[in-house]
């Protein structure tokens, strides 16, 4: 059964209008507990940071170098590095919560981060203490066994940077190196700590503050090199990561991932290379994309840097790149050499793509025995649904099966290493329905590797998305460039936003990487994934969108243990010890490309971590109530050709973060339910910059005051709209029936 009547539900309400456009959302700044001390701006000009305020002036060791980081196992107490270890499997030795005792696993202690957004950071315990970061890069120092604080720095990011990142302003953790505490903040700065007392070193602006760059990815340490990339490809930049020396901050190489133009000059010799897969009339001004924002692994014995590449800029194939291409180095898992930047070899994951599948997702490296003969891999779960094994050493592809439905492509032919592409998922002359969604099949949320099972254990995603072209587009800087036409997409949709539900949008997949094939599966019902945890115990830990904290038999699983948590949780746990015992630590708080469309929020989202231990009795944050709201403006006189003026308006520069149709998450303010005071101060908002502090940037630069008037006809209109027979009883089949993804696609 395929066929959903009327129209396949008007095509499944437009794959819940382009999966709500994946997008979360960009506003809200963090509250500090103490009024921020501000530092001397950089000698670059970049933004002044505040000084961080210390509870003791006690000194931390933190003595990490590479010999530390190499031999983490002679020390399963630390979680010493992002992936705990260079090669990022995510596992821990620690036995002592295991099958038989986990169940007797409660509280330890908690901490009030300050924060209602998205928490995505992995945790670095070293000599007793965390460090983790909040919203916007700001970084906190915890006593691991207590949760107290121990100093907060807060590199004070200006609010209207919020509009730049394209799903929140998230921060995935930090790099401890040789007592220093280094993270990127979200306006692209990479700020060196003292990990005693939390002080600002020095700090390096990586990117063009001129530019939509972000940085929400942690960075790495390297012999001495701290690897960074950015964000950003959505909105029209050019990728690339960097190596900074540790020690002065100064920059030591750079590599660009796509050239910016076909005849150069280029910055380093790969970039000559990679020109002769673009076409002299590539659209070189959106800056092809191609952002490192997440993924990297390292090799020791190989002396091999391993870094993912994200997605194009546009989306849409034939407008960027007209006539064809593979675009490298789009899309691709590269393998360098981390003292001089140059590649050693490249595997390109989705060639030409066109569908925001990133090959930037979480890449493993372990030693297995592959048709007899031990080979050392290189494993990723990128977002075209896709399980990779390379040779790391050479990058020969070994295996690439599906670990999710696929409908871009019908496999990857292992001669020649390229997807077989289905002609049914172009989408530059019509609309189509694809999987994985531009979610992908898998995100940022980390995957892990047990060797006890030999197995991989991925978040998966099910899930479609609609791609409608935009026949006039064109790059507009300061907006999103997909090639996509979002205003009708909103418009034909709109009232039904909510109506598809698919059926077990998220799950736990465990992945055999020399059987090639599924082992087993956990369904969820939550659309947003949590990161994974295996340990030594047989465990295998997540937290889920609906607020609980899980662990499960690594072999089976089955679940063993379940705990509420009083927000969502997709921030992977971790495991350390301190003072003698076993502790799991997660971050919770919901966000992101997930959280923020696809979770309609009932409670609170306060920001907190999380420490678990065997009989711990610590009580657990309260739930805070979401309250009731009501329509707070009068219904207007507006005009037709006003309200659909705003309409498209508010489709390009509001959707993304107020939601499809003005029906918000919770996690950021549903504009139906603005306050009167918003309403009488409409223009100053959106065009003043009133609220730039909070995150609500002003658009002053690409919208004028009738503009900004027409959205606000939009947004009261559709305050006082009454839903019709059709949108409820939409909304109902929404709300108690599921569809599965594979009726939807084309």
């Amino acid at each position: 059964m395929r066929d959903l009547t009327p129209s396949r539900l008007r095509r499944a309400a437009g794959c819940a209008l382009g999966t709500a456009l994946a997008l979360a959302a960009v506003t809200v700044s963090a509250a500090a507990d103490d009024p921020p001390v501000t530092a001397p701006a950089g000698a670059d000009g970049s933004a002044p940071v505040s000084a961080p305020h210390a509870v003791d002036g006690s000194a931390l060791v933190a003595a990490i170098d590479g010999r530390r980081v190499a031999a983490a196992d002679e020390e399963p107490g630390s979680w010493l590095a992002h992936g705990r270890t260079y090669d990022e499997q995510r596992f821990s030795p620690l036995s002592d919560i295991d099958r038989e005792n986990v169940s007797e696993l409660g509280l330890a202690w908690s901490y009030e981060t300050g924060t209602t957004r998205g928490l995505e950071a992995t945790p670095i315990v070293i000599d007793g203490v965390l460090y983790a970061t909040g919203n916007w890069g700001i970084v906190f120092a915890l006593d691991a066994a207590t949760g107290r604080e121990r100093w907060r720095f807060d590199p004070q990011v200006a609010g209207q940077k919020a509009r730049d990142a394209c799903c929140d302003i998230v921060n995935r953790g930090v790099a401890v190196w040789q007592g220093r505490v280094y993270v990127g903040a979200l306006d692209g700065r990479l700020i060196a700590l003292d990990a005693a007392t939390g002080e600002p070193i020095w700090q390096v602006q990586t990117t063009d503050p001129s530019l939509p760059y972000t940085i929400t990815g942690a960075p790495r340490i390297v012999k001495g090199r701290v690897l960074i990339g950015n964000g950003g490809a959505e909105f029209g930049v050019r990728g690339y990561f960097s190596a900074y020396d540790a020690e002065t901050g100064e920059l030591e190489w750079r590599f660009y991932t796509v050239p910016a133009s076909k005849a150069g000059p280029h910055e380093h010799p790969e970039l000559a290379f990679a020109a002769t897969t673009w076409p002299a009339n590539a659209l070189w001004e959106s800056g092809l994309g191609g952002t490192v924002w997440d993924a990297m692994a390292y090799d020791p014995e190989l002396d091999l840097l391993y870094v993912g590449v994200g997605n194009s800029s546009v989306y849409e194939r034939s407008t960027r790149s007209p006539g064809g291409g593979d675009n490298l180095f789009l899309a691709s898992i590269l393998a360098l050499k981390p003292e001089s930047g140059r590649l050693v070899w490249h595997y390109q994951t989705t060639p030409g793509e066109s569908w925001d599948y990133t090959a930037t997702q979480h890449i493993v490296l372990a030693d297995l025995e592959i048709e007899g003969r031990l080979r050392k891999v290189l494993m990723q779960a990128p977002k075209n649904g896709f399980f990779y094994v390379l040779d790391r050493a050479t990058g020969e592809l070994l295996s690439a099966d599906p670990y999710v439905t696929t409908s871009w492509a019908t496999g990857v032919d292992l001669e020649t290493g390229r997807p077989i592409e289905r002609p049914e998922a172009q989408w530059n002359a019509e609309e189509r329905i694809v999987t994985p969604s531009i979610l992908g099949g898998h995100n940022w949320h980390p995957m892990t590797f047990s060797p006890e099972t030999g197995w991989v254990y991925i978040p998966s995603i099910t899930a479609a998305y609609l791609f409608r072209p935009d026949p006039d587009f064109r790059f507009t800087p300061g907006r999103f460039n997909t090639a996509e036409d979002i205003p009708a997409l909103m418009a034909e949709y709109e009232g039904l936003e909510r109506t598809v539900r698919f059926c077990d949008p998220t799950h736990i997949t465990a992945w055999d990487p020399v059987a090639r094939k599924q082992v087993w599966r956990v369904n969820h019902r939550t659309p947003v994934p949590g990161g994974l945890l295996s340990t030594a115990g047989g465990l295998l830990f997540q937290g889920r969108g609906e607020g609980t904290l899980v662990a499960y038999d690594v072999r089976s699983g089955d679940v063993l243990w379940k705990t509420s948590t009083p927000s969502g949780v997709m921030a992977p746990p971790i495991t350390y010890r301190a003072g003698g015992e076993q502790y799991v630590a997660v971050l919770a708080g919901i966000g992101g490309s997930h959280g923020g469309h696809f979770t309609e929020l009932e409670n609170g989202n306060e920001g907190h971590v999380l420490a678990f231990k065997r009989g711990g009795g610590a009580p657990m944050p309260p739930t805070t109530p979401r309250p009731t709201r009501s329509v707070q403006t009068p219904s207007l006189d507006l005009s037709e050709d006003s309200v659909s003026r705003g309409r498209d308006l508010y489709a390009v520069h509001c959707m993304r973060c107020h939601g499809s149709g003005t029906k918000g998450s919770g996690l950021l303010p549903d504009l139906r339910y603005a306050s009167p005071e918003v309403h009488a101060s409409w223009n100053e908002i959106v065009l003043g910059g009133t609220r730039q502090e909070r995150g609500m940037a002003s658009f002053a630069d690409v919208l004028l005051p009738a503009d900004a008037e027409a959205i606000h006809a939009y947004v009261v209109d559709r305050a006082h709209h009454a839903s019709d027979l059709v949108e409820r009883a939409a909304d109902w089949f929404g709300r108690t029936s599921c569809i599965p993804v594979t009726w939807m696609v084309d």
